[in-house]
């Protein structure tokens, strides 16, 4: 019992930690143009950069220093939030509306549609997800596509549906065989009344804490796309790029690297906490 409690108050804890740093991510992504500015793209070659042309440390005038085009750092990194958590959002509403049809399709209908579905599936989930990611990434690119984020958001969303539509599958099949569900289909409601009106509100707390971890998913992803070089076209900042940009110089000047690292790791355990947190109290709601 006091395991339990402990536990529960943890999760609480840290859910309010993933809130609070989630809402410090958005108000810096919509603040962005103000807080940034036109510092984020603007080449100061002839002030950005010392007298042998490297970097700037950080300093008052430019919090996180500049980088080998003399651009600052600060204003790179937040720019990057908004089109990162831009990227990731988008990406994890294709999943979702994938991976809740799916999943409810094959938890409800059961048989055959069930097989068919779940086989595919597994079929995708049989190929490592980032792997998938850059594959279809680099199709798109050659395709047409590389100077918009189309190709990042279409990717992600194509394969990050795969465990929402197993897990609501999971779920849905469970609630297709209770009372409720039965009652309904006795009186003549059709699939679809019932799936939306009795089926889908009992798994709306399931699919909330999958797409905060999905999106958790699809935030690292779309870092590690664009630092292969298959994210948004540059000059957009992407802490991804920023990573590999700043590689060859993580010796002598390292906060090119550590800026994007840290962003990218903040984000990422903002939504994991906040997953997790959802994820428990689902838990404790359902026993």
């Amino acid at each position: 019992m006091l395991v339990a409690v402990s536990r529960a108050r943890s999760a609480g804890g840290g859910q309010i930690v993933g809130i609070v740093l989630i809402a410090l991510l958005v108000m810096i992504a919509v603040l962005a143009p103000w807080l940034g500015g036109e510092a984020a793209t603007r080449l100061d070659i002839a002030h950005g950069l010392t007298e042998l042309g490297a970097p700037l440390p950080p300093s008052s005038e430019a919090w996180l220093g500049t980088d080998p085009l003399g651009r600052d750092v600060w204003a790179r990194i937040i720019a990057g939030a908004g089109s990162t958590l831009w990227i990731a959002g988008a990406a994890t509403v294709i999943a979702l509306l994938i991976g809740v049809a799916v999943g409810l399709a094959a938890g409800y209908a059961g048989g055959w549609v069930d097989e068919v579905l779940m086989r595919f599936v597994d079929l995708v989930l049989s190929f490592p997800f980032l792997l998938l990611a850059i594959l279809l990434a680099a199709l798109l690119r050659e395709r047409g596509f590389g100077d918009s984020d189309a190709p990042v958001i279409l990717t992600l969303g194509a394969v990050g549906w795969t465990t929402m539509a197993r897990v609501i599958r999971g779920k849905t099949a469970i609630l297709a065989r209770s009372e409720l569900v039965l009652a309904a289909q006795a009186i003549g409601a059709s699939p679809w009344r019932i799936v939306t009106r009795h089926v889908l509100p009992n798994v709306a707390g399931l699919i909330l804490v999958v797409v905060t971890l999905g999106f958790a998913q699809n935030l690292l992803a779309e870092s590690v796309l664009s630092y292969l070089g298959l994210g948004p076209p540059p000059p957009a900042p992407t802490w991804g790029r920023m990573l590999y940009e700043g590689r060859p110089y993580y010796r002598s000047s390292p906060h090119l690297v550590i800026a994007p690292g840290v962003a990218i790791l903040v984000a990422v355990v903002a939504f994991n906490l906040l997953g997790e947190g959802l994820r428990s109290r689902f838990e404790r709601s359902v026993r």
